[in-house]
């Protein structure tokens, strides 16, 4: 059984659907051996990451940045982590109310120095809401999941 660890960053009604979206889509009912763990940044920690076998991000733009809650779990896990998690499957979605650039460079640059792997693209939900958000983090979570099932990440 693999375990995929969504820590994502929900401070409003709409990001929590977000989250929730994430859970629904990694714990589709094709994926059979896939246990899906979700934490918020400020709950979740080094001992959650060195126990899965991927890691769904999210977070809010926050003034060009990534979400304090988030960078909080970044400080906290990076040492602890670095040496027995590289090549760790990781995906992100970054709700943005401007263009999210700022917030993905940071993630990424956090990422590189993991030495992750990207599991795709991360995908970035720009301007005023739109219901299609959820649908697109639901089938991150999915491909990401269903990777992780497969055995192909």
């Amino acid at each position: 059984m693999k375990r995929l660890l969504i820590v994502a960053h929900s401070p409003s009604p709409n990001t929590t659907r977000l989250r929730e979206a994430a859970e629904r889509g990694a714990r589709h009912p094709d994926i059979d051996d896939v246990e899906v763990v979700a934490k918020p940044p400020l709950e979740a920690g080094p001992e959650d990451v060195l126990a899965c076998d991927g890691i769904l991000l999210g977070t809010t733009e926050n003034l060009g940045y990534m979400s304090g809650a988030l960078k909080d779990f970044f400080d906290r896990s990076y040492y602890p982590v670095l040496e027995e998690k590289q090549g760790l499957p990781c995906a992100l979605y970054i709700r943005a109310g401007h263009d999210g650039t700022g917030t993905r460079r940071a993630v990424e640059s956090i990422v590189s120095g993991l030495r992750w792997k990207w599991a795709q693209e991360p995908v970035t939900l720009r301007g005023e809401w739109q219901e299609g958000f959820v649908d697109q983090v639901e089938e991150l979570a999915l491909t990401l999941a269903a990777g992780l099932d497969a055995g192909v990440l």
